[in-house]
Parts: C-alpha cells; structure tokens; sequence
C-alpha cells in the first residue's frame, strides 16, 4: 500500500459567480493537496517535475436538472438547482434505499416527470451523507415529496399516496 501525501494551504481561488454576471473574482479558499509519495519521489530522482492534483473548497459545482426525467440530487446540489428553477414548481422526492412503500412510488415518479415537462423533478436519498439537508427540510418519514416554487416549500405529501401527490402537483402549477 502507498503512502498518501495530504497537504493543506490557504490560497486564492478564482470563482465565477454567475450572480455577477459571470464576473470572475478571487477569494481566499482551502486547498488540499493529495500524491503517491514513493511515486513523486522516484519522480524527483530521475528529474521529473513533480505534478499535484489541487482542488479547491470553493471550486464551482455546476448542477443541472433535465425536464422529463428525475434528477438525483445532494445536500451540495440541491439547493442550487432550487434556486436556477426561478419561478417553476420543482418537486423533491425524499426517499431512502431500504424503503418499501418509496420504491413503489419510484417508477411513478419516473412517470410523473415524463409527463409534466414544466415541472423540474428531484430526488433525494437520505443517508447519512445527505443528513443535514433532511433534517433542514424537516423529513419525518419516507417517502416526503416536498412541492417549491420560488425557492420556498409550499406543499408537502407525506406517504406513498400517488393521488394526493398528483393533486398538489397540479395545485402548484396552477398558482
């Protein structure tokens, strides 16, 4: 097994903020740098120039929710992708992997997105890496289906209950 080599330093990031109308600016970060030590050294013996992978704490993550289809989403790219819907309806579905009644309501999410093509439809598994979202959008049971429009939660279905789901789909477009 090889020795990793895990540096940390503060540098200067650039970052294009889409908010500034794509205005690049520089702002300090925290970069990490990972190398295969026994490998950077033979790289040095015969002269070979040394080469880091570094990527930044503030790299921009693009995230991007295709209509007629359900995106899997993160705590790190959910809200984003919240925010780039503006004014559409946007619908989340909270779901985990061992859930019975949520793989059931799986393919008619599927289906639901086919069918309203102005309606952006999310996904999200609610393991431990995705936690702080869960717990910031208040889940108590899988599945939750959680209704947006304009960044805000307006309506939440609780259960596999296919029907009172469609129905607040339909209440949200409509508004």
């Amino acid at each position: 097994m090889a020795l990793q080599v895990y540096s940390a330093a503060p540098r200067t990031s650039m970052v294009q903020n889409s908010a500034s109308q794509g205005i690049i600016t520089k702002q300090p970060a925290m970069v990490c740098v990972a190398g295969d030590y026994p490998q950077l050294m033979r790289r040095k013996e015969i002269g070979l120039r040394m080469g880091f992978r570094v990527r930044s704490s503030l790299d921009a993550t693009t995230a991007v929710a295709e209509v007629g289809q359900v995106t899997e989403v993160t705590k790190d790219t959910f809200w984003p992708i919240v925010k780039a819907a503006g004014d559409k309806t946007v619908v989340l579905d909270m779901y985990t992997q061992w859930c019975g009644p949520c793989k059931i309501m799986a393919p008619k999410y599927q289906q639901l997105s086919e069918k309203y093509h102005d309606v952006i439809f999310l996904k999200l598994d609610c393991n431990q890496e995705n936690k702080p979202l869960a717990k910031e959008l208040g889940i108590k049971v899988v599945p939750t289906f959680k209704i947006l429009k304009d960044n805000k939660i307006i309506k939440e279905v609780t259960g596999a209950k296919y029907d009172d789901l469609v129905a607040a789909i339909e209440t949200a477009r409509s508004t």
